[in-house]
C-alpha cells in the first residue's frame, strides 16, 4: 500500500517540479509542491524498504541544492557588491571597473552554484540507485545518472537539457513503481 502512495506522490511531485519551471507567476509554488511531495514518495520508500540511506541521500541532496542556491548569491553580493561600494567611496562612476566586477561576480556566483550541483546530484544518484536496487524499476537508475551528468555539463549549456530529460523520466520512473516492494529472489538452487 505505501509503494502506491509512493507511486502517486513522486508521480504528482516529478510533473509539478517539471511543469513549475515553465508556468509563469504560480510555477515556483508548483515547484515547491512538486518537490515536497518528491520528499513524501522517497520517504515513504525509504521506510517501506526500512533503508534510511534512501531518504537521508535524498535530504542531502535537497539541502545542498538550496544552498547552492544561496551561496551562489552571497558570493555575488559579495564580489560585485563590496567593488561598487569601493567605487562609490572613491566618487567612480559605473563604468568599465564595475562592469569587470559584476561579470566576476556571476562567473564565481555560476561557478560556486555548479559545485554545489554536482555535489547535490551525486547524493540524488545515491538515493535513486538504493530505489531501483529494492523495487527493481531500474529506470530510477538511469534517472539518477542523467542528473549527474546533467548537472556535471551545466557549465556547457548542454547540462539544462540533460537535466530536462532526466525530469521527464523521473515522471515515468515514479509511475513505474510497483504497488508491493518485489520479493527477494532466493539465490540457493536445489
Amino acid at each position: 500500500m505505501a509503494l502506491s502512495q509512493a507511486k502517486t506522490y513522486g508521480g504528482v511531485g516529478a510533473i509539478l517540479s517539471l511543469v513549475g519551471v515553465f508556468i509563469p507567476y504560480i510555477g515556483f509554488i508548483a515547484g515547491i509542491a512538486g518537490v515536497v511531495l518528491i520528499l513524501l514518495a522517497v520517504k515513504t520508500i525509504s521506510e517501506e524498504t526500512k533503508d534510511g540511506s534512501i531518504f537521508s541521500n535524498y535530504l542531502i541532496s535537497f539541502i545542498l541544492r538550496i544552498l547552492a542556491v544561496i551561496v551562489a548569491i552571497i558570493a555575488f553580493i559579495y564580489f560585485f557588491g563590496i567593488s561598487y561600494l569601493v567605487e562609490i567611496g572613491r566618487f567612480q562612476h559605473f563604468g568599465e571597473l564595475s562592469l569587470k566586477r559584476l561579470l566576476i561576480g556571476i562567473i564565481i556566483a555560476l561557478l560556486i552554484f555548479w559545485i554545489f550541483e554536482v555535489i547535490s546530484f551525486i547524493y540524488l544518484k545515491k538515493s535513486y540507485e538504493s530505489i531501483a536496487r529494492y523495487t527493481r524499476v531500474d529506470l530510477f537508475r538511469t534517472t539518477g545518472l542523467l542528473y549527474l551528468i546533467g548537472a556535471a555539463t551545466l557549465i556547457i549549456l548542454i547540462g539544462f537539457l540533460i537535466i530536462f530529460i532526466a525530469g521527464i523520466l523521473e515522471i515515468v520512473a515514479y509511475f513505474s513503481l510497483p504497488d508491493n516492494l518485489p520479493e527477494e529472489k532466493s539465490t540457493a538452487q536445489i
